[in-house]
């Protein structure tokens, strides 16, 4: 039987090249590898901020991480600040890393809720190192420290960074427009693409990282969709690009406004900007003067529309073809998920690539694991908009009072009722995330774990000075943001 020897992705953009590299890397020679990209096929490229994992990515492929935020004109994001989600006027921060300090048995919110009923306790926030860090505009990579931290960056200058590492490494870019898809009458696998040109690429293996066009895993394979509008209401987004007013804060801001949310995301040498609406409670051209209306510096790219409907593919991986990045599916940026799933697919299909022949069992693997992962992440994303007392627009009130999935209702319930939140299997966010996003959006959990009570209140108070002291000693040592971008990866502005 024919080994699957030749692999052909099609499409480019952050999910093809992403996928490429990571492909060349783990295979080096014993693949062949084909990427095909063409202005048709094209790229949304907005998404330019990402979760800690993405620097696990990048080590897996060798890269150096000040060369690579030199290259795609990247800063540092250590949380993402959410204003106007609770209420109007609200404002708290989903931080990277640890809040306080947890116990075995017991996280730091079950000891600060006792302090804070006694009194004795600052915000839950203020236990955050990331957030103490982002607020004072400060940034520095110390281990030691328990500081975690993200990127931003742009995706266009990523995407051409993994592009010149792909070829290195033997990927052959081919640049045109796909004509027709050829099927195996026998089983319905895919067997080549027909270029315009006529050229014919024959595979063994097809990645579909074309986008919301969906070339192989729905329009050739008819693999059907999973649709969760009804969860995730929003269907449009306006990506704009604006000057730089003054030095880049290190985290992520998303401003929830009445039928939607706003993203700043700050780059070395511009801001990228966005508006995430539903459009059935506001138009285009509104949306596009909301945006315009709120921003800052000068506009330096025409607001670019894009539509989408949230949900996934019924299945990720079918026959013989992979879907990657957005032809897998689309979840919102709220929570700057949208490179992590394309890592996470990647990795999932080189450690189960098929050697003689492609196995039905593991292709039913990679679906459930796939589905598991989009699930939490969509019931992550869901919580956000259920869990308001906002009541000043239509779209704030169905969010409010929609129905919601069972594993979310289930999540929310067990955390009000006992201030806990249990991670199940290799779901990506962790306990502390779901309570930060509950806390800071209103719920107040009823009651504390016992093993609380272990502490005097004298050994509790002592608990949280001691928190804010260590903090205190690595923040006087901290430079600031800007500085620590100008001693470690200063990019050349173009």
């Amino acid at each position: 039987m024919k080994k699957n020897e030749r692999i052909v992705i099609v499409g480019g953009g952050s999910a093809g090249w992403m996928a490429a590299a990571a492909l060349s890397n783990a295979f080096g020679s014993t693949k062949k590898i084909t990427l095909i990209e063409s202005d048709a096929i094209g790229t949304v490229g907005v998404g330019e901020a990402t979760i800690p994992a993405v620097k696990s990515f990048n080590k897996l492929l060798g890269i150096d991480e000040a060369e690579f935020l030199k290259t795609t004109q990247g800063t540092f994001k250590l949380g993402i600040q959410f204003e106007n989600w609770g209420e109007r006027g609200d404002v708290y921060m989903h931080p990277f890393g640890l809040v306080g300090k947890d116990s075995w048995m017991a996280n730091f919110q079950h000891f600060w809720l006792k302090a804070s009923r006694m009194g004795v306790a600052k915000s839950y926030f203020d236990y955050s190192l990331n957030i103490r860090t982002a607020k004072e505009n400060k940034c520095f990579i110390d281990p030691n420290s328990g500081l975690d931290y993200a990127y931003h960056f742009d995706a266009g200058l990523y995407a051409r960074y993994l592009r010149q590492y792909s070829e290195v490494r033997g990927v052959t870019r081919i640049e045109g427009l796909i004509d027709s898809v050829q099927t195996r009458s026998e089983d319905g696998f895919i067997e080549s693409v027909t270029m315009q040109t006529g050229e014919i690429i024959e595979g063994d293996i097809f990645v579909d990282c074309s986008g919301f066009r969906a070339l192989l895993i729905e329009h050739t394979l008819h693999t059907g969709f999973e649709d969760w509008s009804h969860w995730l209401p929003c269907d449009r987004a306006l990506a704009v690009q604006t000057e730089s007013v003054g030095e880049p804060v290190p985290y992520t801001r998303s401003i929830a406004h009445a039928s939607g949310w706003q993203w700043r995301i700050p780059l070395q040498h511009r801001v990228g900007n966005g508006l995430v609406y539903c459009s059935r409670y506001i138009s285009d051209e509104d949306a596009k003067k909301l945006l315009l209306d709120n921003l800052d510096g000068t506009v330096r790219t025409e607001p670019r529309l894009i539509k989408f409907r949230t949900g996934r593919a019924i299945k990720q991986w079918n026959k013989n073809c992979i879907a990657i990045g957005l032809s897998s599916g689309f979840l919102e940026p709220l929570e700057s998920t949208s490179l992590h799933l394309i890592q996470t697919g990647i990795v999932r299909l080189i450690r189960m690539f098929p050697g003689d022949a492609i196995n039905q069992s593991e292709i039913d693997e990679y679906n459930r694991q796939s589905r598991y992962e989009y699930e939490r992440i969509r019931d992550f994303i869901i919580l956000h908009y259920h869990v308001t007392q906002r009541s000043d627009s239509p779209f704030w009130n169905y969010c409010r009072t929609m129905s919601i999935p069972d594993t979310l209702a289930r999540k929310i319930d067990v955390y009000k009722n006992t201030t806990s939140v249990f991670k199940e299997q290799d779901e990506l966010f962790h306990e502390g995330s779901w309570q930060q996003v509950m806390l800071g959006q209103g719920i107040t959990p009823t009651g504390y774990h016992p093993v609380v009570d272990k502490l005097s209140d004298d050994e509790l108070i002592r608990l949280l000075k001691s928190i804010e002291k260590e903090h205190d000693q690595y923040l006087s040592r901290f430079p600031t943001h800007q500085q620590f971008i100008d001693h470690y990866c200063k990019a050349i502005m173009p």
